[in-house]
């Protein structure tokens, strides 16, 4: 596990084959909790290649100096993260009722 928000990320291999490819990452808050956004690609073993572009946001929990992953919500496509900057653009400086 990683001591620091920089250390964090979404790689991950399995039997010398990587299965999920980090493209980039931004750190939206630090703390004792840590909110980052990543952009990556799972990996497609039937056509042998990474697939379309993926992104998660992630919440990390810093315990005994380790952060520990606690919740996350991966957006699946490139259309339902559009569909999320429209919505909050939408309502960003729109007042309250």
């Amino acid at each position: 596990m990683a001591s620091t928000v920089e250390e964090l990320t979404v790689n991950y291999s399995e039997d010398d084959t990587q299965l999920v490819k980090e493209l980039d990452k931004v750190v939206l808050s630090k703390g004792a909790w840590a909110t980052l956004m990543f952009r990556y690609q799972d990996w497609d073993a039937k056509n042998n290649e990474f697939g379309p572009e993926k992104f998660s946001i992630r919440r990390y929990q810093k315990r005994n100096g380790e952060y520990l992953p606690k919740s996350k919500f991966n957006i699946s496509s490139v259309d339902q993260a559009r569909k999320i900057i429209e919505t909050l653009e939408a309502w960003i400086g729109k007042p309250a009722e």
